[in-house]
């Protein structure tokens, strides 16, 4: 049985996503303690309950401590198998976040996902996001990802739903593209007028265009507003993204401008990978070889280095002008 501090480093939920994903690919039971020790409101929130059931469908495993504000689980997989799941958050928890943790373990066998929750929601990186700058690293390696938004959900209903089917892939070593990227701007909303999308975009494409001299193609995504009502933008160019979520009072043009800003800040760093992207790819990193750099080594990339290595998976990493993280 191996233990993990969960307040080691980061100390977030991150830690407890992904020793469960690498519990359950190793076949490794793991303990968890002191589980978001060091947040305003420590142990478990529903939406890491649900990214534990996510991966334990997969596996099948044995769960302990799967109750809302433990502080320890422990977690003790059988073989990954092919699973068709349905994970409801039943708040605006992130959607992107329980797709973390369960794409792992589901790229081995394969299987499908539908997840109830938010789509959009602080702290997390949007579905557009996963879609559009994170899961092309995984196609392009060889993985079979398909991300279906049939609902967006927005902080505080949620109300959000996406399907995720993934096949049984063997991954080739992850390379990040070089060359010249077309940049990508996807801005969405729900129960909103459709000319919030639209200011959204031509706010983050101009900004984009005449500091980057990019082209935009630009897709905007007005919905009805099943789930909770709000906005949001997601921007590309290549491997590097960056996200940014309406809020009552702030207009759209600097929603699209936030967006947009942080974006080029990105584009002008070093690296080949934003620095939110870098931690996000390193189990995939571990488990399959090959090599990616950012500008910054951040707390999650750290907290990811160091979890993979209790697990028996070795990244190295250079730091100097620039991040270089390879196996």
């Amino acid at each position: 049985m191996l233990t993990i501090d969960g307040s080691h480093l980061e100390g977030g939920g991150q830690i407890l996503r992904l020793a469960v994903a690498l519990s359950a690919i190793s076949e490794t039971p793991v303990t968890i303690t002191r589980i978001r020790q060091n947040r305003k409101n420590p142990g478990l929130a529903p939406q890491h309950i649900a990214a534990v059931r996510a991966v334990a469908g997969m596996c099948d495993a044995e769960c302990r401590g799967l109750t809302p504000g433990n502080s320890e689980i422990t977690f003790i997989p059988a073989k990954i198998r092919r699973a068709d799941l349905v994970i409801d958050l039943a708040t605006a928890g992130s959607i992107p976040l329980i797709l973390q943790a369960w794409l792992p373990a589901a790229l081995h066998s394969g299987g499908s996902i539908t997840v109830l929750g938010g789509t959009e929601v602080p702290w997390s990186p949007t579905i557009d996001y996963m879609n559009f700058v994170f899961a092309p690293i995984l196609r392009n390696a060889g993985a079979t990802i398909d991300i279906d938004v049939l609902e967006r959900g927005y902080y505080p209903r949620g109300r959000g739903r996406v399907h995720v089917r993934v096949e049984p892939s063997q991954l080739d070593p992850i390379v990040i593209p070089e060359g010249e990227h077309e940049c990508g701007i996807i801005s969405c909303s729900a129960g909103l007028p459709r000319h919030v999308v639209e200011r959204q975009a031509k706010a983050a494409r101009e900004q984009i265009e005449s500091d980057l001299n990019l082209s935009c193609t630009t897709t905007l995504d007005p919905r009805e507003g099943k789930g909770g009502v709000g906005s949001s933008i997601t921007v590309w160019s290549g491997a590097k993204g960056a996200v940014a979520l309406g809020k009552r009072g702030l207009p759209a043009e600097e929603v699209g401008r936030t967006a947009a800003r942080s974006l080029i800040h990105e584009c002008r760093s070093p690296g080949a990978v934003d620095i939110f992207l870098a931690d996000q790819l390193l189990v995939y990193l571990a488990l399959y070889g090959g090599e990616c750099s950012t500008h910054t080594l951040s707390m999650h990339a750290k907290t990811a280095c160091w979890l993979l290595s209790e697990f028996g998976y070795h990244l190295t990493c250079r730091e100097n002008d620039i991040v270089e993280i390879a196996a």
